[in-house]
């Protein structure tokens, strides 16, 4: 890059980055109140879990440390009874156990949801946290995840992981948690309706295939524009609780999957995919795509030190582009994932309407995101053809 293009793109940063201080500034202020606190470590109930020697002297499993692949032998090695006793007595652990066999997970946390159920109703029978834990028991959901620390975080699984043999997981951005996880209104912005919708147009285009996706919010996300959306501060916290989900997602689908998942990582998230790439090698994810992104945390994608497949969208309607493509002063998350320097596979958005329209019907984002989850990369619509370099080479 000669002098001159880098003292204009050095400007334009600058430049984006007073912008973007200022949207932040007026909408939602620059106070320390306004950061959000990290939910981080092992499950809840964790203590408790270890002190138990229920099972003749055998060691359970330490949460914090015990890889996910050993995770899955534990559970291996235990008859049904044993496997039923542990839900009975530690849910919180079990439900939340990366590696633990996914319909395990499922009765823990239907067990671990209906007693938050119980003791909200206790404190207020009508309120909203009791109707949304009734929400998350209706017949029929599969929530791989449950943890109400903090504003809750929560995955659910739409299809059959048992017998899938193409996966997705969808990341969400800011604003999401156990509250807005699957709420009605701005519906393919939430990470329920991402996960359903893209599991819906995976079934249209190819009806033999078995699928399944998980939507995970399993981190704290930013609320609002603020420091916490402008920094890597929650990324950071909520990327190694990414990097063992995947483990444990690998271990537990790895017999079925014709390839290991694709990771989709909307806005905020991201900027979690983009700490958490590095250990996302190509057991464990075949395509990480960012869409909607105010960046990766780097200026280029061989820098993310991943071995999948990158890939990158973004409508021109969304407002994003606005305050992506700088880090200045620890604020921002690097070069656009979408431009050409950053060497993505861009695809077509086109008709996807603002920020949270990805995943909405009829959208050239959707049906590029099934096709590449399908490894149907010939029928991949790329984006920018008359700028950049073709999305599809060397795949087809």
């Amino acid at each position: 890059m000669s002098q001159t293009l880098r003292t204009r793109h050095y400007a334009r940063r600058l430049i984006t980055a007073a912008l973007t201080i200022t949207v932040m500034a007026g909408t939602a202020g620059w106070t320390v109140a306004h950061e959000e606190q990290a939910i981080t470590g092992p499950p809840p109930g964790t203590g408790r879990w270890l002190a138990d020697h229920s099972l003749g002297g055998r060691e359970l499993p330490d949460p914090r440390s015990t890889s996910p692949a050993r995770i899955a032998r534990f559970f291996d090695g235990l008859g049904p009874a044993q496997r039923q006793a542990l839900v009975i007595r530690h849910p919180d652990v079990v439900g939340n156990l990366d590696g633990a066999p996914p319909a395990l997970r499922y009765a823990a946390n239907a067990r671990a949801l209906r007693s938050a159920r119980d003791a909200e109703r206790k404190a207020d029978p009508d309120g909203a946290p009791a109707k949304r834990y009734d929400a998350l028991l209706a017949p029929g959901r599969q929530i791989l995840a449950f943890d109400p620390r903090g504003r809750g975080q929560v995955a659910e699984v739409f299809g059959d992981l048992a017998t899938a043999r193409r996966t997705a997981v969808v990341v969400p951005g800011s604003d999401i948690d156990l509250a807005g996880f699957d709420r009605t209104h701005d519906r393919y912005g939430t990470p329920a309706g991402m996960a359903t919708s893209l599991r819906a147009q995976l079934a249209r285009d190819a009806p033999g295939t078995r699928t399944a996706v998980v939507a995970w919010a399993g981190y704290t996300t930013p609320v609002g524009l603020g420091p916490d959306a402008a920094t890597s501060r929650l990324a950071k916290a909520g990327a190694p609780r990414l990097d063992r989900f995947l483990a444990g997602l690998a271990v537990t689908t790895a017999a079925t999957a014709d390839a290991p998942p694709t990771v989709f990582c909307h806005s905020y998230g991201s900027v979690v995919c983009g700490v958490a790439a590095a250990a996302m090698d190509r057991t464990r994810v075949s395509d990480l795509v960012a869409f909607g992104s105010p960046g990766m945390g780097v200026d280029d994608a061989d820098d993310l030190g991943t071995e999948a497949r990158v890939w990158a969208a973004r409508d021109d309607s969304d407002w994003i582009r606005r305050v992506t493509g700088y880090d200045f002063m620890g604020l921002g998350h690097g070069e656009d994932p979408t431009a050409s320097a950053f060497g993505a596979r861009v695809v077509s958005a086109d008709h996807a309407h603002g920020h949270t329209g990805y995943f909405a019907p009829g959208t050239d984002s959707l049906r590029n995101f099934a096709r590449i989850v399908l490894g149907d990369f010939g029928a991949v619509r790329c984006g920018h053809p008359a700028r950049d370099q073709d999305c599809r080479h060397d795949l087809v």
